[in-house]
């Protein structure tokens, strides 16, 4: 950006080189438009200064995100190899007649209630003995 002050340098010392008087009307306009430009220089490459800042703060904070979106599948992916793979089961949802896949450890928990993620109607109450799931029950059954 020191491009800018040479140019605003050159054109202050060609108006001082040509004798235009900051008397006259041409004059005095002319030496305002420098100052402006000078001011423009100024805010520019201030501008320049905090946008590099900025970049480098940024890339900083892309840097430890990365690290930690490591961190966190990393330890995601153990734990998921450590369990197994989880196994779904579909089920049709009684009112909206939607297929729904429900984790197969809820079928067994007495305690929770599987809602549908569509219409948010239940599909196997807690205190329901019947299943709703479709061709699930023989493979439960045969376990």
């Amino acid at each position: 950006m020191k491009y800018l002050f040479e140019e605003v340098a050159y054109l202050k010392g060609l108006a001082e080189g040509m004798d235009i008087s900051s008397e006259s009307k041409e004059g005095k306009i002319i030496h305002k438009i420098i100052d402006v430009l000078d001011s423009f220089a100024d805010a520019i490459v201030e501008l320049d200064e905090e946008q590099a800042d900025l970049t480098e703060y940024v890339e900083s904070i892309d840097e430890d995100l990365c690290d930690i979106e490591d961190d966190i599948y990393s330890d995601s992916e153990i734990d998921e190899d450590e369990e197994g793979d989880l196994s779904f089961i579909e089920m049709e949802c009684p009112n909206c007649k939607d297929l729904v896949e429900v984790d197969e450890e809820l079928l067994y928990d007495d305690e929770v209630d599987i809602v549908c993620p569509n219409c948010q109607g239940i599909i196997l109450s807690a205190d329901d003995e019947d299943c709703m799931c479709i061709n699930c029950c023989d493979d439960i059954d045969e376990n």
